[in-house]
């Protein structure tokens, strides 16, 4: 999914072709090939954790959410761009186990990039399907602002806001609640910095503001966090160590309990 804690980078599907002739071999140098138009990614992840929460629950019979510190989780997804118009589609999965009769999530999402004052921009729309439990579907919008230097490190702001009446079965028509999931929204600020040239330093802190009618019923706004290294080994592969979590965890019991996190990516 676009612009999760730790996972959406590429893997190669299919190469850029490029034209050249033994003459303008002689005279120039070979242009550079164009970026791939689609690209792929598999990680595998010690502990999946979605805007601070667990995401493989276990529910007591009191109602409360228990998690193990480590459950692993298997992800990947692709990308598509169309040449260099900005536009773009996409899939992202993971395996994940908080709703009975479903296994699986399965994001699409489909946006705009563009650069404009030093500063780069991406809006779009994303959508969280779970196959086996519709309940938990839920639809977005977003957009999301970039400024990156050598010097300073990037830094992204991105909004995203809830549609649809559902809203990972807190609220909608198909949880049975009668309540509206819509303009639930969240925010995150999120930092990249080469320390050098093989390892970044990252760390986010996002916020989750929910609907009147999920506020109404004493669920709590709440804050999340991520910290950790990338360290990448070339080749395509990647290593991701960190902590994620999130406050207010009395209420949401242990999904929101910061993690040790270990992810590793390849890419082609």
């Amino acid at each position: 999914m676009m612009n999760r804690t730790i996972a959406l980078s590429g893997i190669a599907l299919a190469c850029a072709l490029t034209v050249s002739t033994s003459a303008l071999a002689q005279t120039a140098a070979a242009e550079p090939a164009p970026a791939p138009n689609l690209t792929a990614n598999v990680t595998l992840t010690s502990n999946y954790k979605f805007r601070g929460q667990d995401q493989d629950v276990k529910y007591e019979s009191d109602g409360s959410m228990k998690t193990k510190s480590i459950k692993p989780a298997i992800q990947g997804g692709f990308d598509y761009a169309f040449g260099s118009t900005g536009f773009y589609v996409g899939n992202w999965n993971s395996s994940v186990g908080w709703l009975d009769g479903n296994s699986i999530e399965s994001d699409v999402y489909g946006g705009y990039k563009f650069s404009a004052g030093g500063l780069d921009f991406d809006v779009g729309t994303l959508g969280y399907i779970y196959p086996g439990a519709t309940q938990g579907n839920t639809w977005e919008i977003y957009g999301a602002m970039t400024y990156a230097s050598d010097v300073v490190g990037a830094f992204t702001l991105k909004y995203s806001h809830t549609v649809s009446d559902d809203y990972f079965g807190w609220a909608g028509s198909k949880s049975g609640s009668g309540l509206k999931g819509t303009n639930t929204g969240y925010i995150n600020l999120a930092y990249a910095k080469a320390i050098i040239p093989e390892l970044t330093f990252k760390a986010a802190v996002g916020y989750t503001s929910f609907s009147s009618d999920i506020s109404d019923q004493g669920v709590p706004d709440y804050t999340d966090y991520s910290v950790g290294l990338a360290y990448d080994f070339g080749g395509g592969l990647s290593l991701y160590g960190g902590v994620a979590g999130a406050n207010k965890s009395g209420y949401f019991g242990d999904v929101n309990k910061s993690k040790a996190i270990v992810s590793l990516t390849k890419t082609l």
